[in-house]
């Protein structure tokens, strides 16, 4: 297949063409052009829309958009007929999520998707590797109707490109010679084949139109000298379809200008001259001897003062002076019989306002005149009113007369309608004036008055203004007054009068008398009245009285009369009834009032007293009101006796019967646990008690009662108190002694065998002395539990003890003791019961906490004291703390030093009773004290070493062996938990050098640190040798030796400070920071960090409590160091501050104390 070929092309992009070769042109058009089949079809007409100039049609691109997503566009190619193209587009796929979308088109708007077949094949390919989208469109086996212009859209989101690209198409054998007409006719030739690339079955069909024996006519001639509008006509009279490739050409056709032979040169298209000044027109002849003739406007010019005829060698020039606007013309000069021509531009100077306008205010009937005045005598002007020119005919209200360079602008007879704004617009300027005409002013020398009229009574408004010529208009409520039978209106001179022989209620309102053109107005307010009256006679009411049961509503309305609409007022005694009440209220309406008793109530009985006032007169009346209910609840019922399963109850009468005789009373009754009540009795009961029987015993019960009357049942009165048909309980069981001292006896016992519905509420216990019958209360309140002590007794003394159970129903009868108890205290021999686990060795780690509580017996309390490996315990290195019945050891940080047998003594006089706990402390170990590498064999190597010298008080439990390369020294565990001093570590690499060191295991975990091989071992090659020479090992141990000290600090309280210092030590050294002399440890307030040698201590918010010495100390094997600075912190705190803190108290008054001894010195 041919690849797309690119025609030669000429710097603007087109495709160069022989623009004398007509029939040429005719068959290779670019673009839109189409082959001769098509433009021989009547259906293959192209519109070129409106017709424009050919110059316009093929003006470029300035700067052509860039491609956002085309990598590569398809080329404009040439095929031969019967020949295969293909078009290639690629998009790169790089920043794209999803396949783009790309449609390929035919001229504008033909979508070329639905057309594939044979002739059309479109292939889509993606190279994973570039990341590239290959699009291809294939022509097979062309034909001439496929030539013109293709377009490529590729769609990828919101992002889109299109490119366009002609094809056109060769014939196969020797062009033949057509001229332009039978090139660009309409035919209908051509059939649709389904597949291929037939465009015509879209378009219109037309009637096939026979070829006329017509003359040949040159299209290219009348196209040449048309106008732009008509090409379009042209080309439908002549059958030319692509009339803008036509034009396209006709543009490139180069135009032959025929060179003048009488002018070797012209005049100019146009010239310009100021107004009374001077113009040159000249001109150059080819022939001086050629006659010279100068027109204006088509008539030939004289010689004269004006215009002026000069001759310089071959040049002929006119001079016109003092040029006006009867100058500005066509002009033209005549050599011979060719003639150039040209336009003279007369500018006339602007006329410029010298005397603005002046704005003028002014009443109606006067004359009003505005002058102005311009830079030149007798110039036009032009006068505006409101931006609208004004007349001034003969008719005209307006009169403009000019005098020299001023002028003006008269109104004889000015009115309202003259206001506005007028202006004068010469053609230098404008110039504008604000006129305002007002009326005159008016004068109210009597104002309309407010006026109260009784009803049916003469009403009569009077009032009077100057000028007195001005009529006015009446008007009631802003509605305008007629005269009519029963009004009239009277104007005479200044006077104003409006007269009602009858006033009626409809006639008041505001009265409003407007003078004609003024926006003034008089006002008044009329107001008919009529004194008040009540209607109660529509009520029908006996004795105006109204009968309402309680609950129900009430609403009495009352018709009513009276101009203004009267006030009412509704009062109950001395309280008035408002209309914003809730469930009583009031209301009054124009021709009634009411009173609304949502729900009526006892308290509503009485009377009513209605009060009707207006400005005319008042009204009274009276209405009582009877509200009947049914009686209130009684008062909550008395029980006075409760049996085994009867109870007696009595009751008050209800305080308010409901205004209506009580006829009885009902009884119910319920359990307390339940909700529902059981009434006693089905008739009434007259009198105010009542026995209740065959109740349940021990259950709670309540009563209530219900009062009846005519009206019915009241509500019930509230429940009685709870009340239980209840039996004592039986006596305690098993009463023993627990204690005796020489004060005090405790007693304890077991609850009762029986205890009954009401349950138990508690315990008294009483005694006496042994001989006499007088029981002494031991305890003033109920006790609950069983076990009780007796205090306060004489020693040596015998006493008889009782127990009661006590509960609702009473006391129980009582438990005693067998026999009489003797005060006095029994010695009881000490006893150490120790805790199972004390039994053993009590192991716990160097930091952690101890809490031992070894409980004691005996009596009385026992004397504790502790030994330690035989020793008295140092009370500031362990605390203990004694009871009754325990002891406890506390340490609070254990160190290996707290290790050893404590020993704990209990006595009790002569008794004495001992144990021995055995507390071990236990740390870390240390390294072993040295790794020896006993021989190297093959790939194997043997080790052996020595157990460390601390264990940290407990046994090794093993060894943990690793390995190094010499290269590298990453170390790799070889072995863990081993339990031997010697091994043999086996399958290293041949060739290399390795080190080996042992860390110490026992329970608390491996040694912070472990120990290496001095020398190396050297896994050789077989058969290879290699001699090590020997090094002397430097030793690298040193004592603690601080390289940077501490440096003393300034700090500001509240924000963090650090001491910083460096330290060079070997074996690592422990750190440890004091304060004045003393250890910090624990400290929430103190961060210390120890990297690399550096050590740093953060204070946390420093207050002036912080301020003082500060040590560093660094200790190891070799010896130690110390280092210290000073520390100052500025910025106090307040007492109440350092107590928040928890300061203590001695350091709160240390630090005030310090304070103001600085304060002092300052």
């Amino acid at each position: 297949m041919p690849e797309p070929t690119k025609k030669d092309e000429t710097p603007n992009g087109q495709p160069e063409e022989d623009a004398s070769s007509l029939k040429k042109l005719s068959v290779e058009l670019p673009n839109d052009s189409v082959s001769i089949t098509a433009f021989e079809r009547k259906d293959s007409v192209w519109s070129l829309g409106e017709s424009q100039a050919p110059e316009e049609l093929d003006k470029p691109i300035d700067n052509p958009p860039q491609s956002t997503l085309l990598m590569e566009m398809p080329k404009s190619g040439t095929v031969v007929v019967g020949g295969d193209i293909t078009f290639v587009a690629k998009v790169e796929a790089k920043d794209l999520l999803r396949k783009p979308t790309i449609k390929w088109f035919k001229g504008k708007w033909m979508d070329l998707a639905s057309k594939t077949g044979k002739h059309l094949q479109l292939k889509e390919t993606f190279d994973r590797i570039t990341k590239m989208h290959t699009f291809e469109m294939q022509i097979i086996k062309a034909k001439d109707n496929y030539a013109g212009n293709y377009r490529c859209e590729v769609t990828y989101k919101d992002k889109f490109d299109s490119c366009s690209f002609d094809l056109e198409v060769k014939e196969a054998g020797p062009s033949q010679s057509i001229d332009i007409r039978s090139a660009f006719k309409r035919s209908s030739e051509g059939q649709e084949d389904a597949g291929e690339l037939d465009f015509s079955a879209l378009l219109k069909h037309r009637e096939h139109k026979a070829q006329d024996d017509a003359p040949e006519v040159d299209v290219w001639e009348i196209l040449k000298h048309a106008r732009p509008d008509q090409y379009e006509k042209i080309a439908f009279e002549y059958g030319i379809t692509d009339l803008r490739g036509l034009l396209r050409r006709m543009k490139k056709i180069p135009k032959v200008e025929k060179k003048s032979e009488a002018f070797a040169k012209k005049l100019e298209p146009a010239y310009q001259v100021d107004k009374g000044g001077k113009i040159r027109l000249m001109v150059d002849l080819a022939d001086p001897t050629v006659e010279l003739k100068w027109y204006k406007n088509g008539q030939e010019i004289r010689p004269s003062p004006k215009y002026i005829f000069e001759h310089k060698g071959t040049q002929r020039i006119m001079v016109i002076n003092n040029c006006g606007p009867n100058d500005d013309a066509a002009y033209s000069v005549s050599a011979g019989e060719e003639k150039c021509s040209t336009e003279l531009l007369v500018k006339e100077l602007p006329v410029k306002i010298v005397k603005e306008l002046e704005p003028v205010k002014t009443t109606v009937n006067e004359r009003i005149e505005l002058e102005c005045e311009v830079t030149e005598e007798g110039a036009p002007v032009k006068w505006m009113k409101n931006g609208v020119e004004i007349s001034t005919g003969v008719r005209s209200r307006y009169r403009v007369k000019c005098e020299g360079t001023k002028h003006f602008l008269v109104i004889d007879d000015a009115s309202l309608e003259d206001t506005g704004t007028y202006s004068i617009m010469a053609s230098g300027g404008t110039s504008e004036a604000h006129i305002q005409v007002d009326l005159k002013p008016l004068k109210i020398h009597q104002d309309l008055q407010d006026m109260k009229v009784l009803l049916g009574q003469p009403l009569k408004l009077h009032c009077e203004i100057y000028p007195g010529n001005v009529p006015g208009q009446w008007y009631r409520n802003g509605q305008l007054i007629q005269a009519n039978d029963r009004i009239s209106i009277l104007h005479k001179n200044r006077d104003h009068e409006l007269s009602v022989e009858t006033s009626s209620l409809h006639d008041a309102g505001d009265y409003t008398f407007v003078p004609e053109g003024y926006s003034q107005s008089l006002s008044a307010k009329i107001q008919v009245i009529d004194p008040p009256k009540l209607h109660l006679d529509s009520l029908n009411f006996p004795e105006n009285t109204v009968t309402i049961v309680a609950g129900n509503k009430l609403r009495l309305e009352i018709p009513m009369s009276g101009e203004p609409v009267p006030r009412v007022v509704w009062m109950k005694g001395e309280r008035v009834i408002l209309e914003s009440g809730n469930r009583v209220r009031a209301e009054t309406f124009v021709d009634q009032t009411s009173l609304t008793i949502d729900i009526a109530e006892r308290e509503d009985t009485g009377n009513y007293n209605i009060v009707l006032q207006n400005e005319a007169g008042e009204a009274t009346a009276s209405i009582k009101i009877k509200v009947v209910d049914i009686p209130d609840a009684p008062e909550p019922p008395l029980v006075p006796v409760v049996g085994g399963d009867w109870c007696s109850m009595t009751w008050e009468a209800p305080k308010y019967d409901g205004a209506s005789p009580i006829l009885g009373y009902f009884i119910e009754r319920k359990k307390k646990q339940s909700s529902r009540w059981m009434r006693l009795n089905f008739d009434l009961i007259k009198e105010t008690s009542f026995e209740l029987k065959k109740m349940i015993e021990g259950v709670p019960y309540e009563v209530r009662v219900f009062a009846v009357n005519a009206i019915g049942v009241s509500k019930p009165s509230e429940p009685s108190k709870s009340f239980t048909p209840l039996a004592v309980t039986s006596e305690p069981t098993m009463l023993v002694v627990d204690d005796v001292t020489d004060t005090t006896v405790t007693v304890k016992w077991r609850p009762p065998e029986t205890i009954g519905a009401a349950g138990l509420d508690g315990y008294v216990v009483e005694y006496c002395l042994e001989g006499t019958d007088e029981w002494i209360k031991a305890n003033d309140e109920l006790i609950d539990k069983t076990r009780y002590t007796l205090t306060g007794l004489k020693p040596d003394s015998k006493i008889l003890i009782r127990v009661k159970a006590i509960n609702a129903a009473g006391a129980s009868a009582p438990r005693t003791t067998q026999h009489a108890v003797l005060v006095k205290e029994v010695i009881e021999p000490p006893k150490i019961r120790v805790p199972r686990h004390l039994k053993q060795t009590y192991t716990r780690r160097v930091g952690e906490s101890v809490n031992l509580v070894v409980p004691f017996m005996g009596k009385p309390r026992p004397k504790v004291t502790w030994l330690k490996d035989g020793q008295p315990i140092d009370p500031t290195l362990v605390n203990i703390r004694n009871t009754d019945s325990d002891s406890i050891i506390f340490i609070r940080k254990a160190e290996r030093s707290h290790s050893g047998k404590y020993e704990m003594t209990v006595q009790v006089e002569s008794h004495v009773d001992s144990a021995v706990m055995d507390i071990q402390v236990i740390d870390l170990p240390g390294p072993p004290q040295s790794v020896i590498i006993e021989e190297v064999w093959g790939e194997n190597v043997a080790l052996s070493w020595t157990p460390p010298k601390d264990n940290g008080n407990a046994p090794i439990t093993g060894y943990t062996i690793q390995k190094a390369d010499k290269k590298t020294m990453e170390w790799f565990t070889c072995f863990e938990h081993y339990h031997r001093n010697f091994i043999a570590i086996i399958e290293l690499v041949v060739g290399n050098e390795y080190y080996f060191r042992v860390y110490s295991e026992n329970m608390c975990g491996l040694s912070e640190s472990a120990t290496q091989t001095k020398k190396t071992a050297v896994i050789a090659k077989e058969g290879m040798q290699m001699k090590i020479p020997e090094y002397n090992n430097r030793d690298f141990n040193e004592a603690p030796l601080f390289t940077q000290p501490l440096i003393t600090t300034l700090a500001v309280a509240g924000y963090n400070t650090t001491l910083n210092c460096s330290v060079r030590a070997h074996p690592k050294p422990k750190v440890s920071w004091m304060k004045n002399k003393i250890i910090i440890n624990d400290d929430p307030r103190y961060r210390m960090f120890s990297n690399q040698g550096v050590c740093t201590l953060e204070i946390r918010k420093p207050s002036p409590y912080d301020g003082g010495m500060y040590t560093c100390k660094a200790i190891n094997d070799l010896g130690e160091a110390t280092v210290e600075c000073k520390l100052e912190v500025k910025g106090g705190f307040t007492f109440y501050e350092l107590m928040k803190r928890g300061v203590p108290l001695h350091l709160i008054d240390k630090y005030m104390n310090e304070t103001k001894v600085v304060e002092q010195d300052k």
